[in-house]
Parts: C-alpha cells; structure tokens; sequence
C-alpha cells in the first residue's frame, strides 16, 4: 500500500450541465471517453494504481446509474475499497432495488440539499473521516489524467502541511478558466482565485488534493458554523482560502504529466484530439478500459484512435471512434469524435465536431454550433 492513512473522497455529484447534449441522457462522470472508457474510470484507476485502501463516492445526479458502474468495474479490486456513503450497507447486503431506497421500495432518509462540494464533505463526514484516516485525499469524477499519488502524499507529510494541492502551468490566457493559484519559492500556497479576470500567475489547480483530516475538519466547522449564507460552500472558493487565509500550511505539488479538466463541450471535443498527438500524452495501451469491444488502437496512418472497424470506402482522420460507432461507406469524418451508437450515414461529412451516442446522423455537420441547436 503506497497510502497508508489516506481514505479517498470521489466528487461525482455535478449536473454537468455545460456539457449541453452529452449529459442529456447520462451523468457527466459516465460519457465516455478515447474509445476507451468514461470519465470517472480514469480517478478509479489512478486511486487503484496508487494503493488507496477505500474511495467514497459522493454523488447525487443519477446516482444508480454511476453506482453500477463502478460495481461492475471497479468493485473487484482487492486493494481498494469502494463506499457508498448512505447506501452502502443496503448494497453489500445484495437487497433493495437500488440506491437511495429500502427493503420493499422504501425512501431512504433524504440527504441536506448540497449546494457545492463542500457540502458533500460535510454530509458523508461519518464515513469520511472514520478512524484510520489520517488524510483524505480528494478527486473529481471528471478529470482526465494517469497519476501515482504516492510521491505528493510523500511530500505533502514530508512538509507537515495542513493541505497539499495539485498545481500545473497552463497559458496564461486559460488561467481565467481555472482556480489561478500563487506560491512562494518553496512551493507554499499564498492565495488561490478561483477563475481571475486578471489572472497575475499561470498556475492552476488541478482539483485534486491531499487534506490533513484534523485540519480539514475544524476549516469545515468554522464555514458552517457562519449559516447557509455566510459563504459559498465551495473546497476552491471556500476551504483552501480559509485554510490560507489562517495562517495554515498550503503547499503546492507540481503536476509535469498530462491532465485535463473536461467541463465543457468544447473541452471534450479538443482535448480528445490532443491525445492523437504524439507522443501520446496517454497511451493508448494504459487507458482505463470499461467499454465494451476491442481496446482501442492508434491508427498512424489516418492519425486517429479506434475503437472499431473502418469500412471501405469511408474515410475517418484525425479523429476519435468510440467501439459501437459506424462510419458507413462513402462518409467522411475529421478531427471529430464519434460516440458509441452513432453513426455518420452513407455522403455524409462531418467536421471537427461530435456524433452522439445512438444518433444517425444524414447531413454534412461541421463545428460545435450545431449541437447546441
């Protein structure tokens, strides 16, 4: 185990609703991604790699759905433990007819109404900082990056710190769309701003952090204790400036590797295509792999990944085909993304854009713009 002491925390519970059509039938953390998996497979490989005895899930949108999947695939790993929160206990015992009901159908108890994600923290507390957990170490359900929290974890007890952030250089013009976060020369955090007009550092938060559990338990204390209004109920916006705010040990740990924070459609449109460059910033041999069919493979002489056959006769470049997608001959496909179930019919073009899941698309399509029609 290379986190001894560490419970996780897995942050599943947004609507996702910058995401337009893609979260029209799923929830965010399950669209699928690189023809190999879905968003919230890559946090659950990077706990399982890294040695993380128990993640708890803190969802609310669909909630059953994301449970499912990650019973399905996750639930068999024997180093890491996955808990439901409230329902865990119906769902080890193999009753009930899904997550937030009882035995015979009955509603559960209903969970406080959670305005951001400090407040998830504060309603799964009891399972959160059960006995053992010297640190809790928190993810995002839709965060795209291979990492080993080990050596952060290391540093983060090395320097004794309250909190120890993840923290990457991006162009400067991006850091608006970010928490824009400033350190000194020995990597201690001064301030962290959640999306600057006028960003004055090009380091941003990843959203993955370590907390020392004492010190995370009395920062949430002090922010409930000002009433539902007295502040944001935001980990960005709320507790790690308070934590910086008191004085308390906030260091940085710079993050060198790939990592991505899909939050909008444009996001996933672009930065599935970034992973064709090459080198490839993921591999598409150490992808997490939940969907069905073949494991993806990296087509060097069309540049694309694909998770399925090609015809003959139709033409896919630079681009990203999740398995179930049909291009059908005589269709043309560029640096787009087509979704398991679509399929771009017979003369049909379509162009740095989408095809979504089980649609059939029969027009020449080009850009985003029109998924917003």
């Amino acid at each position: 185990m290379s986190l001894p002491g560490v419970r996780g925390a897995l942050l599943a519970g947004g609507l996702g609703q910058r995401m337009g059509p893609l979260t029209a039938e799923v929830c965010k953390p399950l669209v699928p991604y690189a023809a190999s998996c879905r968003l919230v497979d890559f946090s659950l490989a990077n706990a399982v790699r890294s040695g993380l005895s128990e993640l708890v899930l803190l969802s609310l949108h669909r909630e059953s759905d994301l449970v499912d999947h990650l019973l399905r695939h996750w639930d068999h790993h024997p180093g890491t433990r996955l808990h439901f929160g409230p329902h865990d206990a119906l769902l080890r015992s193999g009753g009930g007819p899904g997550p937030g009901h009882g035995p015979g159908g009955r509603l559960l108890p209903a969970r406080p109404a959670e305005r951001g994600t400090a407040d998830a923290l504060l309603a799964n507390e009891e399972y959160l900082f059960a006995p053992g957990a010297r640190d809790l170490l928190v993810q995002h359900a839709d965060h795209v990056y291979l990492f080993d929290y080990g050596p952060m974890l290391a540093a983060h007890r090395g320097s004794d710190a309250d909190c120890t952030i993840g923290v990457q250089r991006v162009e400067r013009r991006y850091v608006r769309l970010f928490g824009m976060v400033e350190v000194d020369e020995r990597w201690r955090v001064r301030a962290l701003v959640e999306k600057p007009e006028n960003p004055t550092s090009d380091l941003v938060f990843t959203a993955f952090c370590l907390f020392r559990t004492e010190a995370l338990r009395e920062v949430l204390g002090t922010l409930a204790a000002r009433g539902a209004d007295g502040w944001q109920h935001d980990i960005s916006r709320d507790v790690l400036p308070e934590l910086i705010a008191a004085g308390r040990t906030v260091t940085a740990f710079p993050v060198d590797e790939y990592w991505a924070d899909i939050g909008t459609v444009e996001r996933y449109h672009s930065e599935q295509l970034r992973l064709l460059g090459q080198p490839h910033p993921l591999p598409p041999a150490l992808l997490p792999r939940t969907l069905p069919g073949a494991a993806p493979r990296f087509a060097p002489e069309s540049g694309s990944l694909l998770g399925g056959p090609v015809p003959d006769g139709a033409t896919v470049r630079d681009s990203v085909l999740h398995p179930g997608g049909r291009v059908e001959p005589g269709a043309r496909v560029e640096r787009s993304v087509v979704l398991p179930g679509a399929t771009v019919a017979a003369g049909v073009t379509v162009r740095d854009s989408l095809v979504l899941a089980g649609e059939r698309l029969t027009a020449d399509r080009e850009g985003l713009a029109p998924l917003a029609e």
